[in-house]
């Protein structure tokens, strides 16, 4: 008996002991937990420097909304993928993207300077894109060349020369890593060749007619196998073909109704309805197209909130996977259908005469490309920055554009989503869409930049 009191009294002796010991363990790790810097990251400058440069290239090149869409996309990833290592908090995209497998990755046991990676991986991927467009940008003096070495020289001064080598070498190696990827997605070089005399477009009461006098000079649609591409998202890609109305010339149908409305709202712009149109009007060959105009939100939001490199970084990466699916999604569904524009339409069952506000693009109007697109950047820009974002969108100010004689003056939005409703209401006054063409791509974009959100950005 006295053995087994003994016993006990030692056993507990011993369940003390460890517990002081594994509480003193537990006080060591929260006290360096505690001493342990927080981690600083750079400012956000030289992405936005990289997103400024990357548009105004779209401008100097052969531009379509469907290539700079699908630009806009890897730019942004390479950003991304070029920092995000920097932050252990960060997941990277590696095997989260439709045949993505693998990237380089960095050394665990050297330094980087994570600005002259992005600066070495952008330079790469945007001349990889462009490789015949390096023209000096106006407000800045710089060509994409020398806007690297810019950079270079800055960033360059408090690090070693290996460090630095390392830094460039790692960013080249990502882009390029990235670049041979896109290369298999079906949309590679498609700047070369943006119209298909070859593709048979149907013909009849319902279907698209190339527009006499539109956007382009081309009889032939721009890219019709575009919505045969990869996306980035997998969940994208399985996205079913929304359904369209079915065609009538019947004045009490839906078909005939959603028609007429454009109609009637084009015989009454008011100033403030021509404003939008013009604001919105992102014609490719005056300006960076409309996920351009997407990018440039990222880039406003950016400069309000004044985030770190890596969120940044993933500013652009999601608003630029964002478009390029959202064009794919949208270009499939438009030549699934090849669904006429109100021209079309009004013309032989309303009025002989009437003509849209805007030139007509050279594709089939259902749904709305800038309606999707739009919808799909402030999915995932409501998602960074909250619902209640409030912002000045500056991107055409100072612009002239028809009707006006004076330049156009910068738009408020209290919300990012109020911005892309916008968006897809300037479609309709302009006269190249309707109602049904609007909304169905602005509840399209929503599920795709959904998508995009729902990628495991962080561990």
């Amino acid at each position: 008996m006295r053995y087994k009191i003994f016993s006990i009294q030692r056993t507990s002796v011993a369940l003390c002991i460890a517990l002081l010991i594994t509480m003193c363990k537990k006080g060591d790790v929260a006290l360096q937990q505690q001493q342990q810097p927080p981690l600083v990251l750079p400012n956000s400058s030289i992405a936005q420097q990289w997103a400024d440069m990357t548009l105004y290239t779209f401008t100097q090149g052969k531009n379509s909304p469907t290539y700079s869409s699908r630009s806009l996309g890897y730019i942004g990833l390479t950003m991304y993928e070029c920092v995000v290592h920097a932050d252990p908090s960060y997941r990277s995209m590696q095997s989260q993207l439709t045949g993505l497998s693998s990237l380089p990755q960095p050394d665990p046991n050297t330094t980087y300077e994570w600005r002259l990676v992005l600066n070495s991986g952008v330079q790469t991927i945007l001349k990889l894109l462009y490789p015949t467009t390096d023209n000096i940008k106006p407000e800045t003096g710089h060509t994409i060349d020398s806007l690297y070495q810019v950079n270079l020289a800055q960033y360059s001064d408090s690090v070693s020369t290996t460090t630095v080598d390392r830094s460039i070498q790692y960013g080249k190696d990502i882009a390029t890593a990235i670049y041979q990827w896109a290369s298999t997605d079906g949309g590679n070089n498609a700047y070369l060749t943006p119209f298909d005399p070859q593709s048979p477009v149907p013909s009849g009461p319902s279907y698209w007619v190339p527009p006499l006098k539109g956007q382009t000079v081309s009889k032939f649609p721009l890219h019709p196998h575009w919505g045969e591409n990869r996306t980035f998202s997998e969940a994208n890609g399985q996205l079913p073909v929304p359904p369209i109305m079915q065609y009538s010339t019947d004045p009490n149908s839906d078909y005939y109704k959603t028609y007429h409305d454009t109609y009637e709202l084009s015989k009454h712009l008011t100033r403030t309805d021509q404003e939008i149109a013009a604001w919105w009007a992102d014609d490719p060959t005056e300006t960076f197209s409309p996920p351009g105009h997407s990018f440039n939100l990222a880039s406003i939001a950016i400069k309000k909130v004044k985030p770190n490199l890596i969120k940044a970084a993933e500013t652009y990466a999601r608003v630029g996977m964002a478009v390029a699916d959202a064009f794919i999604c949208c270009f499939k569904t438009k030549y699934t259908y090849y669904n006429e524009r109100p021209s079309t339409y009004v013309k032989s069952v309303i009025d002989t005469s009437w003509r849209p506000f805007w030139p007509e693009p050279p594709f089939p109007a259902f749904p709305s490309g800038h309606s999707t697109q739009a919808s799909a950047a402030a999915a995932v820009l409501t998602d960074l920055y909250g619902n209640d974002f409030a912002f000045t969108d500056d991107t055409h100010q100072g612009a002239v554009r028809f009707p006006f004689a004076e330049p156009m003056k910068p738009r408020q939005y209290t919300s990012f989503h109020q911005c892309a409703e916008e968006t897809g209401y300037s479609r309709l006054l302009g006269g190249i869409h309707t109602a049904q063409d609007n909304e169905t791509g602005l509840a399209e974009g929503k599920k795709i930049g959904g998508n995009i959100n729902r990628l495991v950005w962080r561990n």
